[in-house]
């Protein structure tokens, strides 16, 4: 294993009847079960106990007890959700510039779900996730890209810490789920 783990990604939605495109970046670090999360212009924190969600744009800040849905997805379960709740099956073996990325489907075992099947592809160089193509059974294909995969990195003590004090300095409203 890894002492920490930075994933840059991009993060595309389609939906053609819906008339969705979109695509945006992100990046999240990960260390044990703490993360930091940066997407579409917020950030998440988890230090371990509580999620903190700040949305610049709005001024806001919001803390939650972690999450004891088994469902939810977080930054952490991104990298390993798929190890249980699925059939699996071998898909096509794709050469991306001189990458050789295996493609395993993923179909849920949980006829409930919304997701009809995942294509997750391996980088099979380094064994990481290169890819993650979700489709919908309502027809949205999400696709993750990872941009670059660095693991060890030198983390700054307070990453995974929530300066509240700075925050309602600056203005921002606190809410307390």
């Amino acid at each position: 294993g890894y002492d920490n783990i930075f994933v840059d990604f991009k993060f595309d939605l389609k939906n053609a009847e819906a008339g969705i495109n979109q695509e945006t970046r992100g990046d999240v670090t990960l260390a044990g079960n703490k993360y930091m999360f940066n997407y579409l212009g917020s950030q998440q924190i988890f230090d371990g106990n509580k999620v903190y969600t700040i949305v610049p744009e709005n001024e806001e800040v919001t803390i939650e007890d972690k999450s004891d849905d088994e469902n939810a997805m977080t930054p952490s379960k991104m990298l390993t959700f798929y190890k249980e709740g699925h059939n699996y099956a071998w898909d096509i073996l794709q050469n991306i510039q001189g990458r050789k990325i295996q493609y395993v489907k993923l179909t849920p075992i949980d006829s409930d779900t919304e997701i009809k099947s995942r294509l997750l592809g391996i980088d099979m160089g380094t064994k990481h996730i290169y890819k993650l193509i979700e489709t919908g059974k309502n027809g949205t294909k999400t696709t993750i890209t990872v941009n670059s995969f660095k693991t060890d990195q030198d983390l700054s003590k307070t990453l995974f810490t929530f300066d509240e004090a700075k925050y309602k300095d600056e203005g921002y409203f606190i809410i307390r789920n």
